[in-house]
């Protein structure tokens, strides 16, 4: 990519600099996102220590307890109504989901980053939708972990996010809506990567959300990487099955989840209410 001014160059400059330091932080990001992420990432960390750290920000609280008790969740029908048992119910990556859903709620209502409003907003909801269909997708035509699944559709966008709210700096850049996505869309991949390290998530993860592995042969058995790339494809075309046939007709993480024509209708059919449940769920 050709920079076509010298802020964007300076700009791209200063976001390779941060990768190549390996210190990457999101500007804005609420500590209760941060505080959680610590937490679950501590082997020591007890179900006591979660629930405490998740019980200070009640917001979050009500939102666990809403996906605890959501019909994609709860199908015992048995409500739940003390924040301890909602977590044992939804499990920790469900809990990291809802934290990341929260906190990219939160910077989008900053006023900070007000012009960003559409971007923040189309990511935020994006971001629910590739996390429900994720889960959808790992669930029904793979034998990757469902959860595991839906906190790395949420993640998938976590590069974005970071360019967004650093560009905020620089309104130089907004001139050109079309040099800002230019921007967002060389970069995001690599620097979600580069983030996703530094929080010490898994390998896994990490190449889903750097977009690796799609070369791989047909034959081999789908990975998170697969499930993530084509439920990123599933939201982007959304009711649009015709569109999104087309794009996954030639593409081998399709054929190795087994998206024929078919099956395809029938995923997007089959899990219509379920997407739909869980999205709202991760957003509300």
């Amino acid at each position: 990519m050709q920079p076509a001014s010298n802020a964007e160059f300076d700009f791209i400059r200063t976001l390779a600099a941060d990768l190549s330091r390996g210190h990457v932080d999101l500007p804005s990001f609420p500590e209760i996102a941060v505080k959680v992420r610590r937490v679950l990432a501590d082997a020591k960390s007890s179900t006591d220590q979660v629930v405490r750290v998740v019980g200070s920000e009640p917001a979050l609280a009500a939102r666990l307890l809403r996906i605890a008790n959501s019909a994609s969740i709860n199908r015992s029908g048995r409500a739940v109504t003390d924040l301890r048992t909602a977590i044992n119910r939804i499990g920790y990556n469900m809990v990291r989901s809802a934290s990341m859903s929260f906190a990219m709620n939160q910077i989008r209502n900053g006023n900070k980053l007000a012009s960003l409003a559409p971007h923040l907003n189309d990511l935020w909801e994006r971001s629910t939708y590739v996390a429900a269909y994720a889960f959808v997708l790992a669930r029904t035509c793979s034998k990757v972990n469902p959860d595991e699944a839906m906190l790395t559709g949420m993640m998938h966008g976590i590069g974005k996010l970071y360019i967004l709210t650093r560009a905020a700096a620089h309104p130089e850049l907004f001139a050109s809506e079309s040099a800002l996505n230019d921007i967002i869309n060389q970069w995001y991949p690599s620097i979600g990567k580069a983030i996703l390290e530094n929080w010490d998530f898994s390998e896994a993860m990490v190449h889903a959300v750097g977009q690796e592995d799609f070369s791989r042969p047909e034959g081999d058995a789908p990975n998170l990487t697969d499930v993530v790339g084509v439920a990123v494809l599933m939201a982007s075309y959304g009711t649009d099955i015709a569109g999104l046939e087309s794009a996954l007709k030639d593409l081998t993480a399709a054929w190795r989840l087994g998206m024929s024509e078919s099956k395809t209708l029938a995923v997007m059919q089959d899990s219509a209410a379920e997407i739909t449940a869980l999205s709202q769920a991760l957003a509300n």
